[in-house]
């Protein structure tokens, strides 16, 4: 199981932000991504929030290997035709490191404050499947056109293309009937969040959906995405446990079976569980203050935790 990071940039700046970037690629992690919105949910509303693909930017000058990207673009916030633009300059910036997450969107306060329309979620779903055909029109066609409910395009010109070919698709979901199909019809790669057993389920439904559209279910790959934190202090652990629970509005015993928290083996222990479930990487979601002692909990985990989820899983 490969393993990345996830920095919400929110009550940071871009050179903390770098720093923690350029340990992660000095260590071995996969990739890096940030976050897409426009208030700082994790954070007091008056806190500063980096927007996420200016940001993404200046990271990728920043950093020379590791992959990069935005996970997950909110569709609402951006056209599609902006976003393949913005999306083929970013991926030259950064020499062909970029993967593209896109999401329908959920957090409706952020739309109605900065008066951005948030429609129902069914239009949400429908406007992310036809964006996820107009960003592939761009990336790929010389003229693009397109005639969707949502969006038009007329002889629509994108030029330079993407560096890479195809340009990677990261898309969300665990909607069963409608969400996991759009996944199956355009994602490179899948992405969730959540208790293992839940969604070792949705995979199971995500591959029906592939069969039925006539695709292999093993040309999507599959990422897990939670909050990490290693820490050897059994009292840090629970807080960082209890704040999730806040924010999540559950129990914290229903928390702990959706993050990795706690010390390395317990960390090892929950990542194992999703590799053997058929996860092929692990996004580990850090929070601010991006300090040293960020960048000392990635080398233990590169150090500590890293070969033992190989070891582990055998590979």
């Amino acid at each position: 199981m490969r393993l990345s990071i996830q920095t919400p940039q929110c009550g940071t700046d871009v050179a903390a932000l770098a720093r923690v970037w350029q340990a992660a690629e000095r260590l071995g992690f996969r990739a890096a991504w940030l976050m897409d919105h426009l208030y700082p949910i994790l954070m007091p509303p008056d806190a500063p929030m980096l927007e996420a693909w200016t940001t993404l930017a200046a990271l990728a000058a920043a950093t020379e290997r590791i992959r990069i990207g935005v996970l997950v673009t909110a569709n609402t916030f951006r056209h599609p035709a902006l976003l393949a633009r913005m999306a083929a300059t970013v991926d030259h910036v950064s020499g062909g490191r970029l993967e593209v997450g896109l999401g329908a969107a959920w957090h409706e306060a952020e739309h109605v404050a900065n008066g951005i329309a948030f429609p129902s979620l069914r239009d949400r779903l429908d406007m992310l499947d036809e964006a996820c055909a107009v960003l592939r029109l761009l990336w790929t066609e010389p003229a693009a056109t397109f005639d969707g409910r949502f969006y038009r395009l007329r002889d629509a010109r994108l030029a330079p293309k993407p560096l890479q070919r195809p340009l990677p698709l990261v898309l969300p979901g665990q909607g069963e009937r409608r969400a996991l199909r759009i996944v199956a019809r355009h994602a490179d790669r899948w992405n969730v969040s959540g208790a293992v057993d839940v969604l070792a389920a949705k995979s199971a439904r995500l591959d029906a959906h592939c069969r039925e559209l006539g695709r292999d279910p093993a040309t999507i790959a599959r990422t897990v995405r939670n909050d990490c934190l290693v820490t050897a202090d059994p009292h840090v652990a629970a807080a960082a446990i209890d704040r999730m629970a806040a924010f999540m509005r559950i129990e914290p015993a229903a928390v702990r079976p959706r993050v990795w928290i706690g010390d390395h083996e317990a960390v090892c222990a929950g990542l194992v569980a999703f590799a053997r479930a058929g996860f092929d990487e692990a996004i580990l979601a850090l929070g601010p203050p991006y300090d040293r002692a960020t960048i000392v909990m990635l080398e233990t985990i590169a150090r500590d935790v890293a070969p033992a989820v190989a070891r582990d899983v055998g590979a």
